[in-house]
């Protein structure tokens, strides 16, 4: 099987190509002595059966960064037997360089300049041939999103790696690499011949709309209204969506499914029905909200907003030993917690990702806003309800400031963050449903070997032993939540909003649930009033604080391990998220019942 490795620079549409090439049938592949994931897929080419690789974006050869360290390590370790350098055809005043580079180890290439169209359009002419006689390698114009030169440059891409019969590999690569200063006569020389720019810069959209969003008053306000309107966008069009997913799903239930198993045994019959059913139900429901998630999330990075938001936040994120882009995550995971760390992927920093994926958790998703909403609705004051709720928004940015504060000479960050401001530019349908297609496929993967797992273990401890009612103290859950009481007592938290946060492990959702069939009611409204005379104000407040900070739902345990490829990180997570609200509870209630004591 031959090998071929994709190179470029970021912003170029290299991973647009590479999906275009592939059909988006890319798989998450592990290299020995390579710190990160790279995208990997086989394919046929010219006869031969293909793996194309997509290598993480660089700008030198000869950088520091992770993702320059990982290329490195990749071509001194792994024979390829063709390269295919991407760069944009309207920047390569900056970026020819890279070819250069690669010219100069000895390694087959192909280079193509995308963009090709864009770069017409501000006024950049070209002479490729000029170009490939100098790099020794041909040199095609291509738009990898519309598809333009695509097929004169797979054409090539296939003759050139019909040439190749040996793979190559450079374990001496550090001492091949050209110094820069020997490289730049040569750019020098070809740039004048071979690149031809307008004297004024023809880009005029991204100008303007770049004195507005990077205005330096008026950039953020921007951003948040945008991110709003996302957020509003996804949950708008996703809530109905997952609504009619459930109803499909109840109604084959009550349908077929109960029918089917009502001669069954009791307990078997709800074993099957109660928990596997309803555990795949539960990962059902995150795909409306993830695919449309990643829909926009296509639009935000591909446009090139993204980028620019990232550098709005970067030096106040820099204090923390994150970035902008983490920022970005944390305020997507006010929406969903899970695809918020999916969404890390951007970022090829060990550290940077890590540190940010254990900040995440402490935003308060939607899940958790609906219990917080039911919550002060039924046990505060009208005029005093949006105020406890403005206080958990508090308390959560407050939590991940400090964890970000403690954690980040743990996960240290060494890689500046360095953008490349691309133009202004929207996304094809296509990349968009590809991109989201991805992420989808990817989540329900990991889902369902961790979410189904765990909604039938809480099932089962529910509802075993079977001689007492379901979901009451005697069962094992109910016996857990007992044990639970010298942990959970100081906090204020009785045995059965114990038991209610066993359900919160799984999904934040599940607690009103929860709640529901513990203190034995049909609707919220019954909840809400044998609620409000069953808690205090001091014991519900403490409650939502706990379930606001502490360990984060089953899904995004899952995630957190997927994507960290760690146990030991996820449990971290685990650990000091309850450690941070059991501590934020403690100081709460006992202080608040120190001046408002139990009658």
């Amino acid at each position: 099987m031959k090998r071929i490795a994709v190179l470029g620079m970021p912003n170029t549409g290299k991973s647009t190509f590479f999906n275009r090439l592939t059909g988006a049938t890319a798989s998450i592949g592990n290299w020995a002595g390579i710190t990160v994931d790279l995208l990997v897929a086989t394919l046929p080419l010219g006869g031969d059966l293909t793996e194309v690789i997509d290598l993480p974006g660089i700008y030198d050869l000869q950088g520091f960064s992770q993702d320059e360290a990982v290329v490195r390590r990749f071509l001194e370790t792994t024979p390829v037997h063709l390269l295919v350098i991407i760069l944009n055809a309207a920047q390569l005043d900056r970026q020819l360089s890279l070819a250069l580079q690669v010219k100069h180890l000895g390694l087959p290439a192909v280079l193509l300049l995308n963009m090709a169209d864009e770069a017409a359009k501000f006024g950049v002419r070209l002479e490729t041939g000029k170009i490939a006689q100098s790099l020794q390698m041909p040199v095609i114009p291509i738009s990898a999103k519309y598809g333009g030169g695509y097929e004169v440059a797979l054409a090539t891409i296939t003759q050139a790696l019909r040439q190749q019969d040996q793979p190559l590999c450079l374990p001496d690569l550090a001492q091949r690499l050209v110094p820069h200063h020997q490289l730049t006569p040569e750019l020098e020389a070809l740039l004048p011949e071979a690149v031809f720019w307008p004297e004024h810069h023809q880009d005029r959209l991204t100008i303007g709309l770049d004195r507005l969003l990077l205005h330096p008053v008026l950039g953020l306000p921007l951003f948040f209204a945008a991110m709003l309107l996302m957020f509003q966008v996804v949950y708008a069009l996703g809530t109905p969506l997952q609504d009619g997913l459930a109803s499909g799903l109840d109604w084959f239930k009550v349908t077929a499914l109960e029918p089917l198993l009502a001669s069954w045994p009791p307990f078997l019959q709800g074993f099957l029905i109660g928990g596997l059913y309803d555990g795949v139900g539960t990962v059902a429901a995150f795909i409306p909200v993830i695919l449309l998630f990643f829909l926009c999330m296509a639009i935000v990075e591909d446009s090139g907003y993204l980028a620019r938001s990232a550098f709005l936040m970067d030096a106040f994120m820099e204090r923390l030993g994150l970035d902008g882009r983490s920022f970005v995550m944390s305020l997507m995971g006010f929406g969903c917690n899970v695809p918020a760390i999916m969404g890390t992927r951007v970022m090829r920093s060990p550290g940077l990702r890590l540190l940010s994926m254990l900040v995440i958790p402490f935003s308060l998703c939607s899940a958790r806003l609906n219990v917080f909403i039911f919550m002060t609705t039924a046990l505060f004051a009208p005029r005093i309800a949006p105020l406890v709720l403005f206080s958990l928004y508090v308390a959560s940015f407050a939590a991940a400031l400090i964890t970000a504060l403690l954690f980040k000479g743990q996960f240290p960050n060494q890689d500046p963050l360095v953008l490349e401001l691309p133009p202004y530019r929207f996304p094809t349908l296509k990349q968009m449903v590809v991109r989201a297609w991805c992420e989808v496929r990817h989540f329900l993967r990991w889902s369902t070997r961790f979410i189904v797992a765990g909604v039938v273990m809480v099932w089962l401890l529910n509802h075993l032993p079977t001689n007492v009612p379901p979901a009451s103290e005697q069962t094992l859950a109910g016996l857990i939540g007992q044990a639970t009481q010298p942990f959970l007592a100081p906090l204020g938290i009785d045995v059965h909003l114990a038991i209610a946060l066993i359900f919160g492990f799984i999904a934040k959702e599940i607690v009103l649930g929860g709640l529901a069939v513990i203190y034995g009611t049909s609707s919220d409204a019954n909840l809400g009033h044998v609620m409000a005379q069953t808690l205090d104000w001091v014991q519900a407040y403490s409650f939502m604080l706990f379930t606001l900070l502490y360990v984060p739902c089953l899904s995004t345990v899952a995630v957190l391990r997927s994507e960290a490829k760690s146990t030991r990180f996820a449990l971290l997570a685990v650990v000091w998220s309850t450690g941070l609200a059991w501590l934020a509870s403690f100081v709460f209630y006992q202080s608040a019942r120190a001046l408002w004591p139990l009658p």
